[in-house]
């Protein structure tokens, strides 16, 4: 699902996306590597005709690796160590866009919000489509864990029980919107 799927079905949600992925400027990125380890990478993210896109460097392994298998989660960066302020995920696939009309659009996008211009057919340009969107948050205090998944839209609570653990799941109604 594009991006424009989230926002729409699942708005609340994706406004977090947006404040956790698109605000900060830039996402890690794992991609599966050659030999089927993982491979983290920071990339900059842009929504532009309500797709999530990634460009990365010309001939660069990470795109490589997306070259031969698209799978791909993208990850908001984490600032603290306390959690607060949540960790939002998009596991999916990733499709390359190798149309120059594009490309200049997305360049020109680039050079708008981002403040530099990227060169039609010197990048690698992939559109993300989303299987999963989770979006997880802890309270400090408490030490709970609040959870959001969609689709299929899940909601829950995980009450703090110890420095390192949490109990089970309590349904939670704060920001999924019932399908």
């Amino acid at each position: 699902m594009h991006w424009s799927e989230v926002e729409s079905r699942q708005p609340r949600l994706a406004a977090l996306g947006r404040q956790r992925l698109l605000e900060p400027g830039v996402v890690l990125v794992g991609t599966i590597r050659r030999d089927g380890t993982p491979r983290l990478s920071p990339v900059e993210p842009l929504v532009m005709d309500g797709t999530l896109w990634l460009s990365m460097l010309w001939q660069s392994t990470k795109a490589a690796d997306l070259t031969r298998d698209p799978r791909i989660l993208v990850h908001s960066v984490v600032t603290s160590r306390d959690g607060s302020e949540g960790e939002f995920k998009i596991r999916g696939t990733a499709s390359a866009e190798d149309d120059h009309n594009v490309q200049r659009r997305y360049a020109g996008a680039v050079q708008e919000s981002l403040g530099w211009t990227p060169q039609p057919g010197r990048f690698h340009l992939f559109a993300i489509s989303a299987e999963q969107v989770t979006f997880i948050r802890y309270d400090d205090a408490t030490g709970d864990q609040h959870v959001v998944m969609w689709p299929p839209g899940r909601e829950f609570i995980r009450r703090g029980t110890s420095a390192t653990s949490v109990g089970e799941p309590e349904p939670a109604n704060d920001i999924i919107v019932p399908d």
